[in-house]
């Protein structure tokens, strides 16, 4: 791939724009899959958002202003669009965003996608326990190796804060994990 300016020229290039799409999506169509799925929980709801985000992402291209880099760019609107349904779901269905922490797990476990080993499951049950920011700080530098940066970027956060709620949450998996293996060690 070009070097990113170059990617950006061809993107706003009426001409260049439609192949220069193609190639975005190419790029970031599986990340961002992930990254939503991460925050809406189920598959159905993760492509809807998909959709929605690389819409936006395509409308607003002639917009785009280059203060930050293209990745953290689609990364905001696609955090954006994700807490954008988050918003719509929990007025269809007059619940707090609190609640959705509460039907992680439930979604998880049911999804055919998750094939739960032991581990990662725990690791799971400890994340849907933690408060939702926290959470999403975590999912986002460990499952989609976003840099301080750019999650501090993403979230209007200072990186300072966010290195501290990371780590913090890092040292309470740690924590939490070494006392559930001790524990079914016990067990045996």
């Amino acid at each position: 791939m070009k070097d990113e300016s170059d990617f950006i020229k061809s993107l706003l290039d009426q001409k260049e724009r439609e192949s220069a799409f193609k190639v975005l999506l190419d790029l970031y169509q599986k990340r961002l899959y992930w990254f939503i799925r991460k925050i809406v929980l189920s598959h159905e709801n993760a492509d809807d958002v998909l959709q929605n985000t690389f819409l936006r992402i395509y409308k607003s291209l002639p917009g785009f202003k280059q203060e930050s880099s293209l990745k953290t760019w689609i990364y905001r609107i696609a955090y954006n669009e994700s807490l954008r349904f988050i918003e719509q779901e929990k007025k269809k269905t007059h619940g707090s965003i609190d609640d959705l922490s509460k039907t992680y797990m439930n979604t998880l476990v049911s999804d055919t996608f998750f094939d739960g080993a032991d581990l990662q499951l725990q690791l799971h049950q400890l994340l849907a326990a933690l408060p939702e920011k926290d959470r999403q700080i975590f999912q986002m530098k460990y499952y989609d190796n976003l840099k301080f940066n750019e999650i501090a970027e993403l979230l209007h956060v200072n990186e300072n804060t966010l290195k501290t709620a990371y780590y913090k949450t890092v040292k309470l998996i740690e924590k939490n994990i070494q006392t559930l293996e001790l524990y079914s060690e016990t067990q045996v």
